[in-house]
């Protein structure tokens, strides 16, 4: 539950290392797991600054301890690679407001944990794709952040929700909650049921090159959506990727591929009409370039060959996630209407189709912007 009290938020503010008092305070309304504020700061002088000021949904994320140490590991580690490259980190980059005890976030009496970052000005987030270039750049971001974390050793984080992209497990939740059909829905989505269960091998392709020692463990961000880049608005190019809550160990390919499966439908998440919904391979393409021209230094060959794969396959996953939603109760999603996850499941599984039939088509872009080393 948000905060309302502008007096509570401004205690929680005093913990911070803040030039000033806070004045004033915004609810960003985006954020569907935290609770985020814009709060304004006015120094002893009379100038105002901005910061984001964070409570941790800890239902979700059940250390935030260990979670906050690994996004102060990961900034501290992208930070001296932009200071190396030239760059400017203070754009660049997400800067985490110390507390007053030198710590990186602050628990309150009540139990909740708050943490402070420097609030990027002139820079914005999209909830949808308004011009390809934009997409085109947030690859370039999710490429460089891959290329910048390259070097880190992935097995040193902590894994802040077990097994998040592990769809062998997901499948398997999918398989048992099918076979209770506790509320009888089943039967209101035999095509779509049918469909996941065709794809059953699907499921562990990823999975089993990993266990076999054929793709990289990777640091990886694990929620590449197009509104996790924050976009200049003078220039329109992609400035600093965040929400880090979900970076830990994984696969590159998990990275890839939701960001494709995230941007590229021009419909709706959860259009009804599926003759709107597709892979727009225009904007594949798009993003794909911006992914390589950026990361394609450090990928092996089989990462390379798969992409066209896992954005099949993240795509395939939440829409199996949705389904299995949508016959457990609509216990996990939160929905607006009868049926609001079974028409979310069915638009990612159109999806899913869509791509397997450019699957072909996919590979080619992948090996036409893949440079030779």
């Amino acid at each position: 539950m948000a905060l309302e009290n502008l007096d509570e938020l401004r205690a929680v503010s005093k913990k911070f290392c803040f030039d000033g008092e806070l004045i004033d305070a915004q609810l960003n309304s985006q954020g569907h797991i935290n609770d985020s504020y814009a709060v304004i700061i006015r120094n002893s002088s009379g100038k105002t600054c901005r910061y984001m000021l964070q409570r941790i949904n800890h239902n979700v994320f059940k250390n935030p301890e260990k979670l906050m140490d690994n996004i102060k590991r990961v900034l501290t580690h992208i930070r001296k690679r932009i200071l190396a490259d030239g760059g400017d980190p203070m754009r660049e980059v997400l800067t985490i407001i110390r507390t007053k005890d030198g710590g990186c976030y602050y628990k309150s009496p009540e139990g909740y944990y708050w943490r402070a970052y420097i609030y990027l000005e002139d820079a914005t987030t999209y909830q949808i794709v308004e011009k390809p270039e934009h997409l085109y750049s947030a690859g370039m971001a999710f490429g460089k952040f891959q290329q910048q974390l390259s070097d880190f050793p992935a097995c040193e984080l902590y894994e802040t929700i077990p097994d998040f992209h592990n769809t062998v497990k997901r499948f398997e939740k999918f398989e048992q909650v099918l076979k209770e059909d506790k509320l009888d829905r089943a039967k209101n989505a035999a095509d779509e049921v049918a469909f996941v269960l065709e794809r059953k091998e699907d499921a562990s392709r990823l999975i089993n090159l990993r266990n076999a020692g054929e793709l990289p463990l990777r640091v990886t961000h694990n929620d590449t959506k197009f509104n996790n880049v924050m976009i200049d608005i003078r220039t329109g190019k992609a400035m600093c990727v965040i929400d880090l809550d979900t970076v830990m160990p994984g696969l590159s390919l998990y990275d890839f591929g939701d960001a494709i499966r995230s941007g590229t439908n021009p419909a709706s998440e959860d259009e009804k009409d599926l003759t709107k919904v597709k892979m727009d391979i225009d904007l594949y393409e798009y993003f794909t370039r911006g992914f390589l021209e950026a990361g394609a230094s450090f990928l092996t060959p089989n990462e390379i060959e798969n992409m066209p794969f896992a954005a099949k396959l993240m795509t395939f996953e939440v829409g199996m996630r949705f389904l299995t939603d949508y016959l457990e109760g609509d216990v996990y999603f939160k929905t607006h209407r009868e049926g609001h996850n079974l028409d979310r499941a069915r638009t990612q599984l159109k999806m899913v189709r869509d791509m397997e039939m450019k699957m072909e088509k996919m590979l080619e872009i992948v090996h036409k912007h893949f440079p030779e080393r």
